[in-house]
């Protein structure tokens, strides 16, 4: 039972670690976050941290579908268990990145409306 909150704790965890960023925080990174502990993080830009964050799903997706196709084709260390959850993990980040993309095209048309 523990393991289904892991994954919503190391998504928080991610979200307040931007959220600080954003902020102008120099916190420390926490292991596991979106954003790698060089690179992104010390030069603070949001494309930047953006950029790494659909790197992190892309490659997330890419291992569930390898895994995936390991499991159909017999491999013996792949169980069907660590397919379906790689695979919702996969579904999640897209998702979470996805919701992200439409608060930012929904804020630039915001921005956009504002009259001068």
């Amino acid at each position: 039972m523990d393991t289904s909150i892991s994954p919503l704790s190391s998504a928080l965890k991610q979200m307040q670690t931007m959220a600080t960023q954003a902020a102008g925080g120099a916190g420390n990174v926490a292991s596991g976050s979106v954003v790698p502990e060089s690179g992104a993080a010390s030069t603070g830009s949001f494309a930047d941290v953006l950029k790494s964050s659909l790197d992190n799903i892309s490659s997330s997706q890419t291992s569930a579908l390898n895994e995936a196709h390991a499991f159909e084709v017999g491999a013996p260390n792949v169980s069907l268990n660590d397919v379906m959850v790689d695979m919702q993990k996969a579904n999640v980040g897209f998702q979470f990145g996805l919701q992200v993309r439409n608060k930012l095209v929904s804020a630039y048309n915001d921005i956009m409306n504002i009259s001068v």
